[in-house]
């Protein structure tokens, strides 16, 4: 073989950072900087750099497992575990109907993978059971972002233009752990003069670098942005032609901000009022300014709500669609953005189509080749899906995910898995949820596959093959062709993902995501395409588009819609039994639900196991010293992890992160709450009490 770069993409977070790999003769490959690609400019975090210690054999799957007589699962042949598969699915399918069998995907699996999942559930199997995990990622911010702009993309901008801004606020993002590439364009925007704001209820790594750091009580992020507007009303601040013009919704969202007044949003937060007037000028005096949210703000009840603030302060400043400014959502997965766009949604074809709408049912299965009387309707979102299994759902095929860890309620929705009639799962590794399964599938990785990915800018990107796997490993593509073949679906499942990018293009467009415009040719050449991007002839090709609502808004006027707000409690108050309020994350050495970097030894040594971050206050009313094993108890758990004790967090708050299984497993305690409209869990506050572990 010869040692050759090949240019491709870190398999973690949204950032997408570029990469080279090089095999290696003795069969381990290099990560060499890719200094071209601009989210990164070949810098990487450690995850990245350790990311092809999980290609090896060792530790990953190489065989196909079925689960024999005796309870153990045991090597099989492919034939034998495809046809097990099937012969369940159809078993249970004939028994129950079709909404018997279920689909959870996952937020890294490719825009061909997560398309050809959204088809094969609807197409082959005929269910409207299918969500994924990225339900538990960025949905709140998405239906705020379609309600307020009539479009959702994580960020309207590329990350180039945050050093340029005069002041960003960041809202529930610790980036300097999650994403650490991306540090470097906040710390540009402080080179150049602006300024940062960072709110948190914990004083993290990110925290550090800002020039105003916000701790407001979990949960009351809502009732901070609602102050915030207030006092920008208040002081006359608001941008008023801008409103005039390119908004509507402005009268009613006012009323609910005026009563929020400064002391109340006190009250509610514990961020004092002179820290609000403080980041009211801060935001406002520049020119341009921007509001980005990640998880902290999303992964709440009233999430939606929430971000929708946010969205409220920016358009009554008048920063959305102006240069640097705006708001934005800093996605968490790898592909978080175009795995919804394509159709593993509950309630979305591909092209980021509604499933109701008569129209696009008509476009895509003209695509697909089906009646569109056919394709079902939309089904459970994730956790409701999750919560239904062994009930409704008797079966479940699940791809790329991991929700004995990573589900809220984990101890509940891991009983759900084990009461299921049958489980198959497609992973790389023997995850937690892949060790209950009844068949699992060895499959391809991301350096050993080609395929697309769209990352938090919009930015769609060709990741590619740099390597040979395994000879007992097959792509996802393959399963679902093999499997749709014998399901009786002969056609339509191609194994080639340029193959299925083309149908993805067709399927996508004319819809929000347009897709059609963009080729592996164009995303070879031009280090990535910015969606929307209609085919408009070969020449001259839509460029492609990095930044939206310059002109016009993507609602049907063209206007930005005020949403009206008003903060309400979290599912679950601290009380007398459950004094404390827990708050969950992550670190920098571990992702998500850390089925893949907690098998990287270098990873583990920086971050070996689970802790409970706790005020020193709180650990002295226990008798806890730093290192003490504590236990965390909510309604639906108890978690035991040691001590780590730090005045960085609030003395009401202690903090989790969920990377870990076992009896350190943080969603054992969370609470599955739900988001009316985005349907997002309350992975980032409950009420839970702290316990000494004596003996």
């Amino acid at each position: 073989m010869e040692n050759t770069a090949t240019p491709t993409h870190c398999p973690y977070c949204a950032l997408q950072c570029g990469m080279n790999l090089t095999p290696s003769p003795d069969g381990t490959v290099e990560v060499g900087e890719r200094a071209d690609f601009p989210v990164n400019r070949g810098a990487l975090c450690g995850k990245g750099r350790t990311a092809p210690a999980v290609l090896s054999s060792s530790v990953r799957l190489t065989s196909p497992l079925i689960r024999s007589e005796d309870g153990e699962l045991a090597p099989a042949t492919w034939a034998e575990a495809l046809d097990r598969i099937a012969g369940e699915l159809s078993r249970v399918r004939a028994e129950h109907g079709p909404d018997a069998v279920g689909v959870f995907g996952g937020g890294g699996l490719t825009n061909e993978k997560a398309y050809t999942l959204g088809k094969f559930a609807r197409v082959v199997l005929g269910t409207s059971q299918i969500d994924y995990n990225g339900r538990f990622c960025m949905s709140s911010a998405a239906a705020a972002g379609m309600k307020a702009f009539g479009l959702d993309r994580g960020l309207p901008f590329p990350l180039e233009d945050i050093p340029k801004s005069g002041c960003v606020i960041l809202v529930g993002s610790n980036l300097a752990e999650t994403m650490p590439p991306s540090l470097r364009f906040f710390n540009e925007l402080r080179e150049n003069g602006g300024t940062l704001i960072v709110i948190d209820p914990r004083r993290t790594r990110t925290a550090e670098q800002a020039d105003l750091h916000l701790a407001p009580r979990p949960g009351t992020d809502l009732a901070l942005a609602l102050g915030m507007l207030h006092l920008v009303v208040a002081e006359g601040r608001t941008d008023e032609e801008y409103i005039r013009e390119r908004t509507t919704g402005w009268e009613e969202a006012r009323a609910e901000a005026l009563a929020h007044w400064p002391e109340y949003v006190e009250r509610i937060t514990g961020v004092s009022v002179p820290e609000l007037r403080e980041a009211v000028r801060m935001f406002c005096e520049p020119e341009s300014a921007m509001v980005l949210t990640a998880r902290g703000p999303e992964q709440q009840s009233k999430g939606t709500d929430t971000v929708g603030a946010w969205i409220n302060l920016c358009l009554a400043t008048g920063r959305p669609g102006r240069p640097h400014s705006g708001y934005g959502c800093l996605t968490g997965q790898g592909n978080g953005q175009g795995g919804r766009e394509h159709g593993q949604k509950a309630d979305q074809l591909p092209g980021y189509r509604k499933l109701d709408d008569p129209e696009a049912r008509r476009h895509v299965a003209e695509v697909w080749g089906v009646d569109p009387d056919s394709l079902p309707g939309p089904g459970r979102s994730a956790y409701e899906l999750l919560d239904a299994l062994g009930t409704d759902i008797r079966s479940l095929l699940l791809m790329g995910s991991n929700p004995v860890v990573s589900a809220p309620r984990a101890a509940h929705i891991e009983q759900r898995l084990r009461s299921l009639d049958f489980l198959a799962v497609c992973d790389v590794v023997l995850s937690e949820t892949a060790a209950l399964a009844d068949v699992v599938l060895p499959v391809t990785q991301w350096a050993e596959e080609t395929g697309t990915t769209t990352n938090l800018e919009g930015r769609v990107l060709l990741r590619r093959r740099a390597i040979t796997p395994p000879s007992g490993v097959r792509s996802d593509l393959e399963v679902m062709h093999e499997l749709a073949d014998r399901l009786g679906v002969e056609k339509g499942f191609p194994t080639d993902p340029e193959e299925v990018f083309e149908e993805l293009r067709r399927a996508s467009a004319g819809g929000a995501a347009d897709y059609s415009g963009i080729t592996y040719r164009r995303l070879a050449e031009e280090n990535g395409v910015f969606w929307p991007c209609p085919a408009e002839g070969a020449d001259p090709e839509h460029p492609g588009t990095p930044r939206l609502f310059h002109d016009r808004f993507a609602t049907p006027d063209g206007r930005a819609r005020f949403v009206p707000v008003a903060h309400r409690a979290t599912a679950e108050e601290p009380d007398e039994e459950y004094p404390v309020l827990l708050t969950t994350g992550r670190v920098v050495s571990q992702y998500q639900s850390g089925a893949q970097t907690r098998r990287v030894d270098e990873l583990n040594a920086a971050a070996p196991g689970p802790f409970v971050e706790l005020h020193p206050r709180l650990a002295a009313r226990l008798g806890a010293a730093e290192g003490d094993p504590v236990a965390v108890v909510s309604r639906r758990g108890r978690a035991v992890a040691p001590a780590r004790i730090t005045t960085a967090i609030r003395p009401d708050t202690v903090f989790m992160p969920f990377h870990w299984p076992g009896e350190g497993r943080a969603n054992t305690l969370t609470n599955p709450a739900l988001d009316p409209t985005s349907r997002m869990p309350e992975f980032k506050s409950c009420a839970v009490r702290v316990e000494a572990v004596r003996g």
